[in-house]
């Protein structure tokens, strides 16, 4: 058993090796928690977060952003990852933080992920939506991104996008534009809501469960990046049409229920 695992991250090492234009997790990250279950290897070229009974772990960026396209490469826990949360995001500090969240809910062997999104504003959230993935993002590493800019934040998911949140500060919605954020990302326990509401436990006989992590890229700042006026084109918007109504599995903007008397005013822009 020890043996497999160590030829299978020796093999993610040359492949990840192989990839240029990469960042490096040395230079441009810091491992904050977990005690050693955080790790770098290739160079800075692969990162990894453990998670097992005793604690997660988790890593953020050396530097603070203002506005950019931030992508990252990454190989979710495979098999049985019920209760466990792999959470890569933007946020800054304090109780009017902003913050721009990606968070992979695991689940039981043959069950999707459940991608959860949230934009929160001047400290507020309370804007989820949650997607299932046409990929099955534990077999290979797949690109996540975030562009931010002063017209709208979009994430994206091997560069397509899943989520819009536009700049509507004309109409009295606040939107993150003052506050540096930095990147951290975690893997921790949380099976009292994670899997089908808190109702699958983590199976600790099957950890340490694993995340991994490769070519990091930051466009920011200059007057040519793309990502500053970058507006969705034709095709763009169809295939966020596309993943909206086929692996969109819950939008706070039709939660009735939640919002009985009235929906947040950015659900009606």
């Amino acid at each position: 058993m020890a043996s497999n695992i160590l030829s299978s991250l020796l093999l993610l090492i040359i492949l990840v090796c192989s990839e240029a234009n990469a960042g490096n997790f040395y230079q441009d990250f810091d491992l904050s928690w977990g005690s050693g279950r955080a790790k770098i290897y290739g160079g800075g070229q692969l990162l990894s977060l453990s998670l097992d009974k005793i604690s997660g772990s988790g890593f953020q960026s050396k530097k603070e952003y203002l506005f950019g396209r931030i992508d990252m490469q990454l190989k979710l826990v495979a098999g049985n990852s019920a209760g466990t949360v792999t959470a890569y995001y933007l946020s800054s500090q304090g109780p009017t933080h902003d913050e721009i969240d990606f968070e992979f809910l695991g689940n039981a062997t043959g069950e999707p992920y459940t991608l959860h999104t949230n934009v929160f504003t001047q400290g507020k959230g309370n804007r989820e939506q949650q997607f299932h993935l046409w990929f099955d993002p534990t077999k290979n590493f797949h690109t996540y991104s975030i562009i931010w800019n002063l017209q709208h934040i979009v994430f994206l998911a091997d560069n397509t996008p899943i989520r819009v949140f536009k700049n509507s500060e004309s109409k009295g919605i606040p939107y993150p534009k003052n506050q540096p954020m930095r990147i951290y990302s975690s893997l921790w326990n949380a099976d009292d809501w994670a899997t089908r509401g808190g109702l699958v436990k983590t199976d600790w006989s099957r950890a340490p469960f694993t995340a991994y992590y490769r070519n990091f890229n930051a466009q920011t700042g200059g007057s040519k990046g793309a990502w500053q006026n970058q507006e969705l084109d034709a095709y763009s918007w169809r295939r966020l049409r596309w993943v909206q109504k086929n692996f969109m599995i819950y939008n706070y903007c039709t939660d009735y229920r939640r919002f009985p008397h009235g929906f947040p005013a950015e659900c009606r822009q």
